[in-house]
């Protein structure tokens, strides 16, 4: 190595991309444990929650209106729908996309 000074930076590059090829694969895990899917956990869902993420943006802390309109007492099957298929007119994105998620929100926002 005294003769060639490159082979140590090589020594180190290689390990260094080694070491984050490995370390990708422990992240890929974390990822699916931490969804629930390799540990077999069911996830329970707040429609609070998810509304509190999603929703108040545009519809204001309270829901009844904002940059949008009032979602407040409208029917849970019209909520859940547009939660996962958007509006017609575009004027609402599809913003959910499980339907769990959409029947939990519809649920609480419904009985508001």
């Amino acid at each position: 190595m005294r003769n060639n000074p490159l082979i140590p930076y090589v020594l180190i590059m290689a390990f260094g991309i080694g070491l984050i090829f490995f370390m990708s694969f422990e992240g890929a895990a974390d990822k699916n444990s931490a969804e629930g899917e390799t540990s077999g956990e069911v996830v329970e869902l707040s429609g609070e929650e998810i509304a509190q993420k999603n929703c108040i943006s545009c519809h204001g802390g309270d829901l009844t209106g904002g940059m949008g309109p009032s979602i407040v007492g409208l029917d849970a099957e019209h909520i859940k729908d547009v939660a996962l298929n958007g509006t017609e007119s575009g004027g609402m994105p599809a913003i959910l996309k499980t339907e769990a998620e959409a029947q939990a929100v519809a649920d609480y926002i419904s009985g508001l």
